[in-house]
């Protein structure tokens, strides 16, 4: 994409009273999280006052405890007390956006077992990546909602099979209705974290993601800049085009240092996510984005051992540039943790996730993505008053 490869930033320039809304306090209140615990609040950077700091997104929902992007998940995410709730969206043949983390549907549902979907079963190259399975954008919308969601994990979530086919594959509208409902019985407005998944992948099948997420977003009157809802995505060209489309507060996914986002592939531009973690790089996404959302270990990385190692400069380089940080993605279990943190020999276990966090919170970030947002609270909980 020309604006990929340009790297320009005219894009960012429609809304800068959005950047000063989110980034205004950004080094102060970054700052406050490490200095004064409890004390910072997301005020200023997301132009609201009912997201604490640090702040525990819901990863695909409680997806520790149900199967990931089901209603079930997201409403014990919610009911937890969740600040934040993640939905990933893909697209349907007919072009509705539904919640699945991929397009392939092989492990999170049971298409598998449905003989009248065998011959759909097919291989498919996905950002450079071959997967043999049945996609979403192979069926229509009334095909999909006769599937079952399961848990994508078994073999290390294995209570989470008790819940295999009780819910299906959510539409992203569906979500948008019971996020305003349950916002209306609570009084408290539900916050959303969505993401494009492989926009240029499905761009290219004719069936872009931006466009009817925006008309999604105006439909439900979340498209405003004080909207509860953050938009992200791994491909920075997705985000600029939201940038045009909506006001929400956009955030860039970052995958490993040496990985280059696949609009960036297609593209020809040679920039990695190490590029894009420097001063430079987070210059050029702070000019149509308010936030990053890079893995853990960009933050601290893991030593050969998989202990934890010195933690970067990337916080402190991010709240320099404006941009909030919300990493990705905590877990529980001991295969999932880092190698300090690990209790006993069995990989489902749960290991030290409270050491884990405390780790990561006094690193200073701004948030944090868990599939364990009980534990994250109570982990944020011990942070701010300890």
């Amino acid at each position: 994409m020309a604006t990929q490869k340009s790297g320009r930033s005219g894009s960012g320039e429609r809304s800068p009273g959005r950047r000063a809304v989110l980034g205004a306090a950004v080094l102060g209140a970054g700052t406050a999280v490490v200095g004064l615990p409890g004390v910072a609040r997301a005020d200023a950077r997301h132009g609201n006052r009912d997201l604490p700091v640090p702040t525990v997104v819901a990863h695909r929902g409680a997806s520790g405890y149900r199967p990931e992007h089901t209603l079930g998940a997201y409403q014990l995410a919610l009911d937890m007390g969740a600040h934040v709730i993640e939905q990933d969206v893909v697209p349907t043949k007919d072009g509705h956006l539904v919640c699945r983390h991929e397009n392939d549907i092989t492990a999170t549902t049971d298409v598998a077992a449905h003989p009248e979907f065998a011959s759909r079963r097919t291989t498919k190259s996905v950002d450079g990546t071959s997967f043999t399975g049945w996609f979403t954008e192979d069926f229509t919308l009334a095909e999909l909602k006769t599937l079952r969601a399961k848990e994508r994990i078994p073999g290390t979530r294995q209570r989470n099979t008790l819940y295999d086919g009780r819910w299906d594959v959510p539409t992203l509208e569906e979500v948008l209705r019971w996020a305003d409902k349950q916002g209306r019985e609570r009084g408290k407005r539900v916050w959303l974290h969505i993401e494009t998944k492989h926009p240029t992948y499905f761009r290219k099948l004719g069936l872009g993601l931006e466009e009817p997420l925006a008309k999604l977003l105006r439909k439900y009157g979340r498209h405003k800049k004080s909207s509860p809802n953050f938009l992200q995505s791994f491909e920075p060209s997705s985000i600029q085009r939201l940038n045009k489309l909506v006001d929400p507060p956009l955030v860039v996914l970052l995958s490993t240092a040496n990985s280059r986002p696949w609009d960036f592939v297609e593209a020809g531009d040679p920039r990695t996510v190490a590029d894009l973690i420097k001063p430079e790089g987070l210059k050029w996404m702070a000019s149509f984005a308010q936030g990053i959302g890079p893995t853990l270990d960009l933050i601290i990385p893991r030593k050969p051992d998989g202990s934890l190692g010195t933690p970067t400069t990337l916080v402190e380089d991010a709240h320099k540039a404006g941009l909030i940080l919300h990493p990705y993605t905590m877990r529980n279990e001991n295969t999932f943790l880092p190698a300090n943190f690990r209790k006993g020999t069995d990989p489902a276990a749960y290991g030290d996730a409270f050491g884990a966090f405390k780790a990561y919170f006094e690193t200073g970030i701004d948030g944090i993505f868990s599939d364990n947002c009980d534990t994250a609270l109570l982990a944020r909980e011990d942070f701010v008053n300890g």
